[in-house]
């Protein structure tokens, strides 16, 4: 129990639902929805048959050897960017588009970052014939214009947001002022483990789903389903608790989050909010964010825009301060430099959040027979701009 949500919505000290009362009563159905249908076969059915055929899971589990010789390890990459929209974000839109539908829901709403959950929402709403809004920052827009066009070619309507930074965070904000004002039907599918209760369990729920598939995978390949650590990277964090989920009784697996240095976490450009955060509310919950003496929100930096958020999942803030996971981070030309290596040794385009964990193999030190799960959470179609840039200079 020492990692699960208590009946209140908090993981130890952080979570809940700091909400306006115009929410109060979706929440609640949302929340008596969601439990109901976790143990509905039927349900149930639906998912893995949906997960299987049009996801394409299980993803690979691979076991980089050009890697691994370099590190002088034993290196497997998950390759959630194998699955259908290139990345781990439909395994929670497709939980929660089926929800809707249980819930008669007609509209959908998104934010993103990065673009990789607005193009899952996009893409489900339109497996299912449902309207979809996406709320994205117009400074996103501009470094992730593959996946604007991506989303509108699915049918989706990409709205900018160009208030305060004009990233993630102001885009969450302008999804939540929507679904204030149009409670009845619509349903706001939060692409990551934060937000009010039961978002952040529920996003767990159907991104645990790759810490199964790892153990599953591993034992085949080696015998153990136990790897010796598991990394990833964290913005608000769904791909890592994805990944550690299924891990988190065996302390014996040393579990690593990424958070986004930018230019170095005391540049005052930085994304990495469990070192310069403290508790506070963002978004409906109790967490960690980066915020000054009088309880503002900062403005957080990294080049990658999915890690491009002050704040962190209620349930990573529990497991930071429980020291179950180890949270470094790794700054912009760390990320990059680890990007071009995997390019090189391993023929493999990461996104530019993955790329965050793949930095971590420098910092951390493995033995020869050491067994090390790098969580490789997206591809990097949508990045090949910065990359190239930066190649060039």
């Amino acid at each position: 129990m020492k990692y699960e949500i208590d009946e209140f919505g908090y993981y130890g000290e952080f979570g809940g639902a700091y909400i306006p009362e115009l929410l109060y009563n979706n929440l609640y159905q949302l929340k008596a929805a969601y439990k109901e249908i976790i143990t509905d076969e039927p349900f149930i059915g639906m998912l893995n048959e949906l997960l299987n055929d049009y996801v394409g899971r299980p993803s690979p589990l691979y076991h980089a050897k050009r890697l691994s010789e370099y590190y002088r390890t034993n290196i497997y990459l998950k390759r959630e960017d194998l699955n259908h929209t290139g990345a781990h974000k439909i395994n929670n839109t497709i939980g929660q588009i089926l929800l809707a539908q249980r819930m008669q829901k007609t509209r959908i709403i998104a934010e993103t970052g990065a673009g990789q959950h607005g193009v899952a929402t996009a893409t489900v709403c339109a497996l299912m014939g449902l309207e979809c809004i996406v709320y994205m920052g117009a400074k996103d827009i501009e470094r992730q214009h593959p996946n604007v066009e991506r989303m509108q070619l699915l049918g989706a309507r990409v709205v900018a947001v160009h208030s305060g930074s004009q990233t993630l965070k102001d885009a969450t904000n302008e999804a939540i002022r929507d679904w204030i004002s149009h409670p009845d039907d619509t349903h706001y599918i939060i692409g990551s483990v934060v937000g009010p209760d039961p978002y952040p369990e529920m996003v767990a729920h159907f991104q645990s789903i790759i810490g199964k598939e790892i153990a599953e995978q591993l034992k085949e390949k080696t015998g153990n389903e136990k790897p010796t650590a598991i990394i990833a990277c964290v913005g608000g964090g769904s791909n890592a608790i994805g990944a550690f989920h299924h891990f988190l009784p065996y302390e014996e697996v040393a579990l690593y989050g990424v958070e986004g240095g930018g230019d170095g976490i005391y540049s005052g450009r930085t994304a990495a909010t469990l070192v310069q955060g403290k508790p506070g509310i963002i978004h409906g919950s109790k967490t960690y964010l980066m915020q000054d003496a009088d309880g503002q929100i900062e403005e957080p930096y990294s080049i990658s825009a999915g890690l491009d958020y002050p704040g962190i999942g209620p349930l990573h803030a529990h497991l930071f301060k429980e020291n179950r996971v180890q949270y470094m981070h790794a700054t912009d030309t760390e990320a990059l430099r680890a990007a071009y290596q995997l390019m090189k040794l391993e023929g493999i385009i990461p996104a530019l959040e993955s790329a965050h964990a793949f930095a971590a193999l420098e910092k951390i030190k493995f033995t020869l027979t050491d067994k090390v799960v790098v969580n490789l959470s997206g591809r990097g179609d949508k990045d090949l701009t910065t990359y190239i840039n930066h190649k060039q200079q």
